[in-house]
């Protein structure tokens, strides 16, 4: 079913409003999936932040055009899926993962802010770890030396207090 010119203008114009938030353009081939799979994938990318989206592509190559994410232009070829994500680790984890589970789903690039990214670089970007968790990390790192400072000047009263205690108890055995 073909669109007319104003439904397209209201696609494009969603898309390249998506566009402005997004971090991360990961395209992928989606080549005779069954609908249960797609349906479970959109479901994953919705939890994740994913916009997942089958465009013509000449609707894409006018929604990403004047966007930090234009050299994907030149890569719009053959019946695509648009994930465009937020967080790119969590886009990239997404895909990368229902990549691996069906065969049929390939991913062909990927776009960050004025680069350009090869497959081989998106399933990098998954393997990263996300950002909760580096932030849990970098948090871990500073307060590392305050927990061992605290335990350090805590040493020294506990130190006192059992070294009386042995007095203590010396004493009473003498006695």
């Amino acid at each position: 079913m073909s669109l007319n010119l104003q439904q397209k203008q209201a696609v494009v114009s969603e898309i390249a409003a998506q566009l402005a938030k997004a971090q991360a353009v990961i395209v992928a081939e989606n080549r005779g999936l069954p609908v249960e799979a797609v349906t479970s994938l959109r479901a994953k990318a919705r939890k994740s932040g994913l916009y997942l989206r089958v465009l013509k592509n000449t609707l894409a190559r006018r929604a990403v055009k004047g966007t930090p994410f234009e050299k994907l232009t030149d890569q719009l070829a053959g019946p695509l899926m648009y994930g465009i994500a937020q967080d790119p680790v969590a886009g990239a984890k997404v895909l990368s993962e229902f990549a691996k589970d069906n065969e049929l789903f390939v991913i062909k690039c990927g776009a960050m802010a004025n680069a350009l990214m090869s497959t081989k670089d998106v399933k990098a970007l998954a393997t990263m770890p996300s950002r909760e968790e580096l932030l849990a990390k970098l948090a871990g790192t500073m307060q590392a030396p305050i927990v061992k400072l605290v335990r350090t000047m805590n040493e020294v009263p506990g130190k006192f207090v059992r070294t009386l205690a042995a007095v203590l108890a010396a004493k009473e055995k003498a006695a």
